[in-house]
């Protein structure tokens, strides 16, 4: 994939993650500071991001409260960068996804021959990996899900996290964009924009569900109905 792919688009957000909080300056520090980072998110899935305060993180990472206001100046920077982290490793986990999924995607075309028939066929699979993919947001990624709607509705009064927010969002945006380019959507971004909505209102209602969880059968036929739509006029 060209670096202008979704793969490419997730790395460069990666890479492009700053920290607010103070940099660690010795193999030791850094890896205190990343106990300090991984004991809050764990709080914000526990007990959301309200529940996010040094005393209560440095018990959860087991060191001593100077070394969470060492660290971090305020209560902003420590979510800051707790969200920054995950964003970061988040978009390491979709560059792998998304460069994978071309590779799917053009075996699959490679396999038709763009009689209706076959656009349907292809319709039918790709509404079946986006089945499997959010399928496993929510049963392997649950906690992670948790912390982004967390994140999320607190980016509403933190301008720094809503930028990261929105740098997060660009990846799973570029990725379906990316996704139905392949297949051959005219209209791929609004398409996207489209499809990401779906997903994302999915994780949310299993996520809100818990064990009575949407099952995977109505799940799979509002994304082929969807993706018959997108690709019925190609």
């Amino acid at each position: 994939m060209t670096q202008q792919g979704a793969a490419g688009v997730a790395t460069a957000v990666a890479e492009s993650v700053q920290y607010q909080g103070r940099k660690a300056s010795r193999e030791g520090s850094e890896l205190r500071r990343q106990q300090i980072l991984d004991a809050a998110m764990r709080i914000v899935v526990r007990d959301g991001v309200r529940g996010v305060r040094h005393r209560a993180v440095a018990a959860e990472a087991g060191v001593p409260l100077s070394a969470t206001t060492y660290y971090f100046k305020d209560i902003e920077d420590l979510l800051t960068d707790t969200f920054a982290q995950y964003v970061e490793r988040s978009a390491a986990y979709l560059a792998k996804l998304w460069e994978n999924t071309e590779v799917v995607l053009r075996q699959l075309l490679s396999q038709g021959d763009g009689s209706p028939q076959s656009r349907a066929r292809l319709a039918d699979e790709v509404a079946k990996m986006t089945t499997d993919y959010v399928q496993r947001q929510l049963h392997n990624r649950r906690d992670f899900l948790m912390a982004e709607q967390a994140f999320r509705q607190e980016a509403l009064l933190c301008p720094r996290l809503a930028e990261l927010v929105k740098s997060h969002e660009q990846i799973l945006l570029r990725g379906a964009v990316q996704m139905l380019q392949v297949v051959g959507s005219h209209q791929p971004q609004q398409d996207a924009l489209v499809l990401t909505a779906i997903i994302e209102q999915m994780e949310y209602q299993g996520l809100l569900d818990g064990e009575h969880a949407q099952a995977e059968a109505p799940m799979l036929a509002i994304l082929t109905r969807y993706l018959h739509l997108v690709l019925a006029s190609v």
